[in-house]
């Protein structure tokens, strides 16, 4: 069976009066129907861009310079937006980092929702809001009904989030792209809507593409795990293996940095140094300035390192744990 989704060789660059911003340089990776896939990275690292490309939301000066995108067999680069529009809610969903960019402030949430359910299809207005009402409730919001008269500011952060991804939902889409849904929120509200995302994705055999810098998180959802660093993906694999003896350096700091791993009173490790500017990268590896294991051949573009079901661009990759 093939892939929900294809990515192959993408490039999504910003033409900016400084130059050209590479924001995305490259990425190639595919998704299969109930797959989980962690796409993690610092900021800048082009995780949000590879997302609003994959759904057609990049906007100038940025644009999509070469690559293809195939969702269930359909090749989305160049594609009129017409058919995009029809595409996007219905069959490819994407919850925002912050649900401010979903939620009308001065619309009830019963409309907006209602709105989004009419917007594909003919149903009737009370139709549209009996279904919003069960995914509200779907996703753990008390009372559904009652609340689909309230308005964005009479909900909770979390609970806004939620009506967030209860609208991603709607349509029962095929492929749901969340951008860092719950960096906002505490840990338990967190803890629960990472819950609930798990449990929708299974029983639905919704593909999702969890987009966070938080390794944490992605360790107790994925299925996979994707690594960006400057526009490209640096090791992808099965999360538990990437996690438990990463091949990029990179990966090898980013889970250095986390908390756990420094012992009470003891300093947190850190990747030195910045992540460079899309615009100047140096020659070769863009990790390498940063690189504990760098060398003069750095400066000449990585290889691809393959492991099982595991891969890495790197000159000096660390040894995978049998």
């Amino acid at each position: 069976m093939s892939a929900l989704l294809e990515v192959r060789n993408l490039r999504t660059h910003f033409l900016t009066r400084a130059g050209v911003v590479k924001a995305v340089e490259g990425v190639s990776f595919s998704l299969d129907r109930g797959e989980i896939i962690g796409l993690v990275g610092e900021s800048g690292s082009g995780k949000s861009v590879t997302g609003f490309s994959l759904i057609g939301l990049v906007d100038p000066p940025g644009r999509i310079v070469s690559g293809s995108i195939r969702f269930a067999g359909e090749e989305l680069v160049g594609l009129p937006p017409a058919r995009m529009r029809g595409l996007r809610g219905k069959h490819i969903a994407m919850i925002f980092q912050d649900p401010g960019a979903t939620l009308n402030p001065v619309m009830t949430i019963g409309t907006q929702m209602a709105l989004a359910v009419q917007a594909h299809g003919g149903a009737s207005e009370r139709a549209a809001r009996e279904l919003a009402a069960r995914i509200l409730t779907r996703v753990g919001i008390p009372g559904a009904a009652a609340r689909l008269n309230a308005y964005p500011h009479e909900f909770s952060g979390g609970m806004r989030q939620r009506v967030a991804i209860a609208t991603a939902l709607l349509h029962g889409p095929e492929l749901i792209i969340a951008d860092e849904p719950t960096t906002a929120l505490d840990v338990s509200i967190q803890a629960q809507i990472l819950a609930e995302m798990k449990a929708l994705t299974k029983q639905s055999g919704t593909a999702l593409i969890w987009i966070s810098h938080d390794l944490a998180t992605v360790s107790s959802l994925a299925d996979r795990v994707l690594v960006m660093y400057a526009g490209r993906i640096v090791e992808s694999g099965p999360v538990a293996a990437v996690l438990r003896a990463p091949l990029h350096p990179y990966t090898r700091g980013l889970l250095d940095s986390l908390p756990a791993m420094a012992a009470p009173g003891q300093r947190l490790n850190q990747i030195p140094g910045s992540t460079p500017s899309l615009l100047t990268l140096p020659p070769g590896c863009p990790f390498a300035p940063r690189c504990p294991r760098s060398t003069e051949v750095c400066r000449t573009d990585p290889p691809r390192v393959a492991a099982p079901a595991r891969h890495a661009l790197c000159h000096h990759p660390l040894e995978a744990a049998a």
